[in-house]
């Protein structure tokens, strides 16, 4: 699976889980050998970051929410997702 953005150390990810538990729109954040899972609308799901990652990647989240939508919708029909722009 392609990573959909990385930043500081963390990359983003969004994939198709067949059967997954997660049946809102969301993303994978991976920082070292922590993973956490948010809502598009940042709210953390799942899983662990340290503090200062966390709320960079809800800051991501929150600066590219559209475009989070778009590929959940593209990915949903079974498309390709496209590349978004990280922190800088």
């Amino acid at each position: 699976m392609p990573a959909l953005s990385m930043f500081f150390g963390i990359i983003i990810y969004m994939y198709r889980e067949k059967g997954g538990k997660h049946n809102i729109p969301h993303i994978h954040a991976e920082y070292q050998d922590d993973e956490a899972v948010f809502s598009l609308d940042g709210e953390l799901i799942e899983g662990t970051l340290p503090k200062k990652k966390l709320r960079l990647v809800q800051a991501w989240i929150d600066i590219h929410h559209d475009e989070l939508e778009a590929n959940w919708k593209l990915l949903s029909r079974g498309q390709a997702v496209f590349k978004i722009a990280p922190l800088q």
